[in-house]
């Protein structure tokens, strides 16, 4: 396996927010079957970043895309996970990570917002 999608999110001490990215990285891993699906977080519960993207190394990757689990830019997204990043590419020279934006404005967003208000 030579690409790997590291999800991060922010992390929960509740397990049922843990549950949710697992979720979505189980369906990423059903649609795309030649890639590793890693899940990491930024604080309170393991896999850290750093750890998240050396295991996706220690598996062969050799082309990370990091996707954050954000609804917007934040913080976490325009601070805190640069600084991990530059940190995991001194660490590992010969892997390309990329940094993709949170999920911001989409209109498939507005959709299923619209479709959760309207199950109330």
């Amino acid at each position: 396996m030579s690409r790997a999608i590291l999800l991060v999110d922010h992390g929960s001490r509740r397990p049922e927010a843990g549950h949710v990215i697992e979720e979505i990285a189980a369906a990423l891993r059903r649609r795309q079957p030649d890639w590793r699906v890693e899940v990491a977080h930024l604080e309170l519960v393991p896999p850290d970043v750093a750890t998240g993207i050396d295991t996706c190394v220690a598996a062969g990757a050799r082309e990370i895309v990091l996707h954050p689990y954000f609804l917007a830019p934040g913080m976490h997204t325009t601070h805190d996970l640069p600084e991990l990043v530059e940190a995991a590419r001194e660490r590992h020279p010969q892997v390309a990570i990329h940094v993709t934006p949170p999920l911001g404005f989409d209109e498939k967003l507005v959709e299923l917002v619209l479709q959760r208000v309207s199950e109330d």
